[in-house]
């Protein structure tokens, strides 16, 4: 599946090895680009965490926050309309 990448770990993580060049940049292999949903002129997220370079994208952060957030919500309640009534009650009340 990845042809120049070394599986490290149990959980069959992908790692690869990357050279820097000169002006300090590194070309994200396209397997790992397509992983992350990444084309051309994206931006992206980089975050140092426990000495690594971690790289993702928004909408990868925005989908796990949605994750987090799901593990607390009962099933069929919208937390939209909850927080629309919310504000009509405080207009209503103000």
């Amino acid at each position: 599946m990845y042809t120049n990448d070394i599986f490290v770990d149990n959980d069959m993580t992908p790692e690869t090895k990357a050279k820097m060049n000169e002006n300090g940049r590194i070309v994200i292999p396209v397997s790992f680009r397509k992983a992350l949903g990444i084309e051309a002129g994206d931006e992206v997220i980089l975050r140092l965490e426990d000495d690594e370079l971690r790289i993702t994208t928004m909408e990868r952060r925005i989908q796990a926050a949605q994750r987090m957030v799901r593990k607390y919500v009962k099933p069929g309640v919208s937390l939209v309309d909850e927080l629309i009534a919310d504000r009509r009650r405080e207009a209503k009340d103000a």
